[in-house]
């Protein structure tokens, strides 16, 4: 089959995409530009989707844009919201109304009922990750560390809502790293501006910029423990997966949704508290054994989340709910 990706940011390409071919599909990517129209006349999509709130669908005259020509391919068209529930209502909605996609995938699965009152077909469909960018590597000695973390610091939204879920799970990580010690090398931006939201300042030596998508499982294959915020206990951040599969010892929030997927203290370190926390680095950290276990448990772990079942799930959503005649 075809398919037709109308993305092309390396965030998005690299990942869904590559499941898709997996599984021996045709795989394009392109934006909405003018490209578009010519793209889809030459590959002859079976099947379009669209990602996300990016560069390529970030205004309304974008979105009319692809309303009117994916509507004239007369090919079925799925989007996928990933950025649900925070942005449902100022974004995946309207987009929805203008570009009017056959059928919706959510990264939140209480979105689902909303989604479904307003008379929208749609699914659950979780992150993933893909080999080609995210596993693990040699250790790099600029990246050599006790302790990473790769995310942007998001300080605007600090400003606003500094008792957002994110910030509380990074405190429970950061404050206990920066009381014991231990070399904590932190990669994203807005960074500067977040020194002094902990107990103590970050030192600048270990603040870093904005790491391109694809120079990240380097970190993550590098440091002894990483760090993983999550932005809500009801869904997983994207970088859970891919620190995972990069073959991390990975320290994240203790939410339902971590123990749905994984099983703590095998797959990965959970933590609700800065106590907790520093329990579990004084343990892990003066354990190497303890974890090269966890490592290679994770590595099996998240295997079933790869963007093939990724992917191969999409498939048989569609077929069931028979948005596409066929699927081979």
């Amino acid at each position: 089959m075809r398919i037709l990706f109308v993305e092309d940011h390396p965030m998005w390409k690299y990942g869904l995409p590559n499941g898709f071919r997996d599984l021996g599909h045709q795989v394009a990517t392109c934006t909405s530009d003018e490209n578009l129209p010519r793209m889809i006349a030459s590959f002859r999509p079976q099947l379009i989707i669209t990602i996300g709130w990016t560069p390529t669908n970030d205004t309304v005259e974008k979105q009319l844009f692809l309303s009117k020509h994916l509507n004239e391919s007369n090919v079925p068209h799925i989007y996928w919201a990933t950025e649900d529930p925070g942005f449902m209502k100022r974004f995946s909605l309207p987009y929805i109304r203008r570009v009017k996609p056959h059928f919706v995938f959510t990264i939140h699965r209480s979105s689902i009922s909303k989604y479904k009152k307003r008379k929208i077909p749609v699914a659950h469909l979780d992150f993933g990750h893909h080999r080609s960018v995210h596993h693990p590597t040699a250790v790099q000695t600029k990246y050599k560390t006790k302790i990473a973390l790769v995310a942007n610091g998001y300080a605007p939204y600090y400003a606003r809502k500094p008792d957002d879920f994110r910030f509380k799970t990074l405190k429970h990580m950061i404050n206990p790293s920066l009381a014991a010690g231990y070399s904590l090398n932190i990669y994203g931006n807005d960074w500067e501006q977040l020194r002094n939201m902990f107990k103590r300042s970050i030192p600048r030596k270990w603040l870093h910029p904005y790491l391109s998508y694809t120079e990240a499982n380097k970190v993550y294959s590098s440091a002894d423990i990483v760090l993983c915020p999550q932005n809500s206990s009801d869904r997983l951040t994207q970088r859970t997966y891919e620190i995972m599969a990069s073959g991390a010892c990975l320290i994240t929030a203790d939410t339902p949704e971590v123990r749905r997927r994984f099983k703590p203290g095998r797959d990965c370190i959970v933590t609700s508290s800065e106590q907790e926390t520093l329990k579990w680095l004084n343990y892990y950290l003066n354990n190497p054994k303890k974890r090269k276990e966890m490592q290679q448990y994770a590595l099996r772990a998240v295997a079933r989340h790869s963007y093939k079942h990724r992917a191969a799930y999409i498939l048989q959503i569609l077929k069931k709910y028979r948005i596409m005649r066929s699927i081979t």
